[in-house]
């Protein structure tokens, strides 16, 4: 097992999968199953994870376009309020100025 999951268990790999990290819960019942090659369960497991993560590969994608959308959103409208807040400072300070002449 790598860096990421020293004490890989069956059972975080079940967790993992229940979050839908299959990408971890895979790499957890793929060390498994090197320990204990026998184990048909985790070979069942490791197969519903890898088709998992096949079947979520492009939809992971797709999900990120709406996210993209959103954010960007969020940056035009976060643009255009500094500059109508560098606009009010503006006119703030030349309405002092003259009301102070």
């Amino acid at each position: 097992m790598g860096k990421d999951h020293p004490q890989g268990t069956a059972t975080l790999a079940r967790l993992f999968a229940a979050q839908g990290h299959w990408e971890k819960s895979a790499a957890i019942y793929r060390d498994l199953l090197q320990q204990n090659p026998e184990r048909q369960d985790l070979a069942r497991a490791l197969s519903e994870a890898e088709a998992a993560l096949r079947a979520a590969g492009p939809k992971s994608v797709q999900a990120l376009v709406p996210l993209l959308q959103e954010w960007i959103d969020l940056l035009l409208k976060h643009d255009r309020l500094r500059k109508l807040r560098r606009f009010q400072s503006r006119i703030s300070n030349s309405t002092q100025k003259t009301g102070a002449s």
